[in-house]
């Protein structure tokens, strides 16, 4: 204890942030273990195919530690998919703000942005592969109304759509952020045209729900 407290008071002392105790320090790790090795495991053979106990092996943890730290098979698959797109929305919002002047072009970068990092990124692309061929459990993780991943990503456009369109009613700019979002992952699971195509059709989509006078977007194709 002694020995604790003196490491939290050298760290006041010199305004660095205390460290983890011990036993927070090895949670801490060891989820991120899990999460790694369920990843690889998803990656490697989709998700229909990982077990806790696989997921264990590969992390060199207990398969008590597993169930203790994410209640089941269901809650660590919510936790990778939650901790994935966490960072994917972070590329989302860079792509926002400040982002370009002109409205449009700054939605429809943001929505390749979504395209493009999907297919980059290992997990996200299995999932997606996955559910194309008509499997994988964790997709509804991505498209549930009723998920935080999908509320984030709406949390996310419609604040940016409230700065840019600050005199429209909320409700008016709730439904164009709902649109968006919904509209972006339907075509990120069942695409219908080349990304940038698509992308700027979505745009053009969703704030004319906000500009239903607006002249015309130009093509992109």
């Amino acid at each position: 204890m002694a020995a604790a407290m003196h490491r939290i008071e050298a760290a006041t002392r010199t305004g660095q942030p205390a460290p983890d105790p011990p036993r927070v320090a090895w949670r801490k790790q060891m989820r991120q273990r899990v999460l790694d090795a369920a990843r690889e495991l998803t990656c490697e053979a989709g998700w229909d195919q990982v077990s806790l106990s696989a997921v264990a092996a590969r992390a060199e943890v207990s398969r008590p530690s597993v169930y203790k730290e994410f209640g089941n098979r269901a809650g660590l698959g919510r936790a990778l998919v939650v901790l994935e797109t966490q960072q994917f929305l972070t590329g989302v919002a860079d792509a926002l703000y400040p982002g370009a002047p002109d409205s449009h072009a700054c939605l429809r970068a943001a929505i390749l942005y979504v395209f493009e990092e999907a297919d980059n990124r290992p997990l996200i692309r299995a999932v997606i592969t996955a559910a194309r061929e008509g499997s994988d459990s964790l997709l509804p993780y991505l498209t549930a109304r009723a998920d935080p991943i999908f509320d984030a990503g709406q949390t996310l456009v419609r604040g940016w759509l409230a700065t840019r369109y600050p005199q429209q009613r909320t409700e008016s700019v709730e439904m164009a952020a709902d649109v968006i979002v919904r509209m972006t992952i339907s075509h990120l699971v069942l695409p219908a045209d080349e990304p940038h195509l698509t992308a700027g059709r979505l745009a053009t989509a969703a704030l004319k729900l906000l500009q239903p006078d607006a002249a015309p977007y130009r093509s992109f194709e």
